[in-house]
């Protein structure tokens, strides 16, 4: 069905504008906690050299309020406010404007980089992020999960692989977001089917009567953890559609993509350490 330029173009703009800030709202939060977890770490190190051990505690000032925060390792059974909605919200707005742009919009193929069929082209894209969500998940709970630097040169590996495969089956835009959403299904993966499944068996260890088990904490931290470097490249590949000549209207394409997942990799290490 052809959907009328105008209503075309407002529901691109509607969508737009929500996914935007959806996704403001999901870093922001993300990274606030992240920002509070190294405060905590350093008010825990601090406590242990004056060889105290009660829990720690962040205070904080902002809009004219004054505000103190605490770390548990145990959940308490009072009401819990969950951050989850951000980033459904965000997945799902992302969604629909690949629909309505690339899907529907017919921006997936380039005939000079490869000959195919919108058809193809859109079973291709779909089958590049689910694909990249289950990959990412075996090799997290594989071995290799624990070890961290071993993990981030074999995932550097696939985004590079999956750079070159997408830019020579779709369109250089069409790839480029397709490695975003790729990458984007992960994060909002992480939090829906890693994070928060993890916490609820914490919680339900507390009703229980058991102590919650720490590697449950310790695992969803770790994919909280990738998110925070993964958002860096995903934000990239949202705003190329700007700079065709510079990005994935390059003749290299896909190492212009593949070196600025490192150096977003190198910003987000920066904003972890502020």
């Amino acid at each position: 069905m052809r959907i009328p330029p105008y209503l075309s173009e407002w529901l691109n703009l509607l969508a737009r504008w929500f996914h935007v800030f959806a996704g403001i709202l999901w870093v922001g939060s993300t990274f606030y906690f992240t920002w509070l977890d190294g405060r905590f770490q350093e008010e825990e190190r601090e406590a242990a050299k004056e060889g105290g051990g009660a829990d720690p505690e962040v205070w904080m000032v902002h809009s004219g309020g004054f505000y103190v925060v605490g770390k548990r390792k145990v959940p308490s059974l009072k009401r819990l406010h969950w951050f989850r909605w951000e980033a459904a919200s965000t997945w799902l707005s992302g969604m629909v404007l690949l629909t309505l742009v690339y899907y529907h919009g017919g921006a997936m193929v380039d005939t000079d980089v490869r000959d195919i069929g919108s058809w193809t082209a859109g079973g291709f894209g779909v089958g590049f992020i689910l694909v990249s969500w289950v990959v990412y998940d075996l090799l997290l709970r594989s071995p290799l999960g624990r070890n961290e630097r071993a993990f981030a040169v074999v995932a550097y590996a696939l985004i590079v692989g999956g750079a070159y495969l997408s830019t020579h089956v779709l369109s250089g835009r069409a790839a480029f977001i397709h490695v975003g959403a790729a990458l984007g299904t992960i994060m909002f993966l992480n939090v829906w089917q890693g994070i928060l499944p993890a916490q609820r068996r914490m919680i339900a260890a507390v009703k229980e009567g058991r102590a919650p088990d720490p590697a449950e904490g310790a695992r969803a931290k770790l994919r909280s953890k990738h998110n925070t470097f993964i958002v860096f490249p995903v934000v990239f590949t949202m705003i190329s559609n700007h700079y065709p000549v510079s990005t994935y209207g390059h003749e290299h394409n896909w190492l212009v993509l593949s070196a600025l997942v490192l150096v977003g990799w190198a910003a987000a290490k920066l904003v972890r350490r502020a």
